[in-house]
């Protein structure tokens, strides 16, 4: 477990700002966006279709598990909304943000951006960042420090490197809870149109289920899909960052240094990117959050020359490392706050 505590010297990040400007990068890309909107609403929307005709049959777990995927291929398309790559209007990404996170998916798309937005401002930093603050898992040593009696949390924190992936079949859960208790504790207009969205995603999805399948059927798809959705959307996320230098809370850096060092690129082709929906271009993402999806691989060779020749360094690794450096460090941690892992040996 590595921890960032001091700046060094580094390019300057303007010049990469403007040479990233005049290459055209930052441009939105219409026809893009366009096209790959159109077709991810269109395969959504044929899989419902598919529930209908395959009927009240255990195959229909199969379309469970596809839509579980689509899910989370909807929630790239959010997450580019949640950071304007889409439209040039604030209006239009967050009409597009509500539509496919609220209405398809069933989230809070109000929740997510201010949360996805601080994680963006202090990635990995310890206190600052929400990504490694909350849920079952401990990222850092000093969330980790369960009160003695408290057997339970410790022996979840022991085991945590083994359980992070069970833990991902949850996040669905999460997410829908935390956004609901955020409309409730908002309760103004905004939080009324959001949780209306919600409600009649809820309506449809549950009354296309069970109209569809018999109870114990429907209960097994409803389980299948989000369990996958959960899944993939856990899996899409967790090699950005976990893993990483944490930031302590009182470090001095440049903004370009802290993007750089806390984040994971993921190597691979056009399947990879399509996997991901992008976030395996995470030092370009975050370095430039408004570029468009499709300019991140274009954007690659000049930002990787600029990290390196500035000494900041430009981690990359395949999708199966990348997880494999998350159990590490999730041992390490449990290590570090003198928990002996499971499967460790006891005197």
């Amino acid at each position: 477990m590595r921890t960032a505590t001091i700046d060094a010297p580094s390019g300057d990040f303007r010049v990469l700002a403007v040479q990233i400007r005049d290459a055209g990068l930052l441009e939105r890309r219409p026809g893009y966006y366009g096209v790959k909107i159109g077709l991810t609403i269109a395969i959504f929307a044929a899989a419902w279709a598919a529930l209908v005709m395959v009927g009240n049959s255990w195959a229909t777990l199969g379309v469970a598990a596809f839509l579980g995927v689509m899910f989370t291929q909807l929630g790239f398309v959010g997450h580019d909304a949640g950071h304007q790559q889409v439209f040039r209007s604030r209006r239009a990404n967050r009409l597009l943000g509500l539509t496919v996170g609220n209405a398809l998916i069933g989230m809070s798309f109000g929740w997510w951006v201010p949360k996805h937005n601080a994680h963006h401002a202090h990635p990995n930093e310890v206190g600052r960042d929400p990504d490694i603050g909350e849920g079952l898992v401990v990222f850092t040593p000093v969330d980790g420090l369960a009160p003695r009696g408290r057997s339970l949390t410790r022996l979840l924190e022991r085991c945590q490197a083994w359980l992070f992936f069970p833990f991902m079949l949850l996040r669905s859960v999460g997410i829908h809870v935390s956004g609901i208790q955020r409309l409730l504790r908002q309760r103004d207009r905004g939080a009324a149109v959001e949780g209306s969205l919600i409600a009649v995603h809820a309506a449809l999805y549950l009354t296309a289920v069970l109209w569809v399948l018999s109870p114990l059927k429907a209960l097994a798809f409803i389980a299948v899909q989000q369990s996958l959705f959960s899944l993939y959307l856990g899996c899409s996320f967790a090699p950005n960052h976990k893993g990483m230098p944490i930031i302590e809370g009182d470090a001095k850096m440049s903004f370009a240094r802290r993007q750089v060092i806390t984040a994971r690129n993921v190597t691979g082709g056009r399947f990879t990117n399509l996997l991901l929906g992008g976030l395996n271009y995470q030092i370009e993402h975050h370095l430039f959050p408004t570029m468009p999806r499709p300019n991140l691989a274009r954007a690659q060779s000049i930002i990787r020359a600029f990290c390196i020749e500035s000494d900041l360094g430009y981690f990359e690794a395949s999708l199966v490392d990348s997880y494999r450096q998350t159990v590490r460090h999730l041992h390490a941690v449990a290590a570090t706050n003198a928990l002996a892992p499971c499967g460790a040996a006891h005197s």
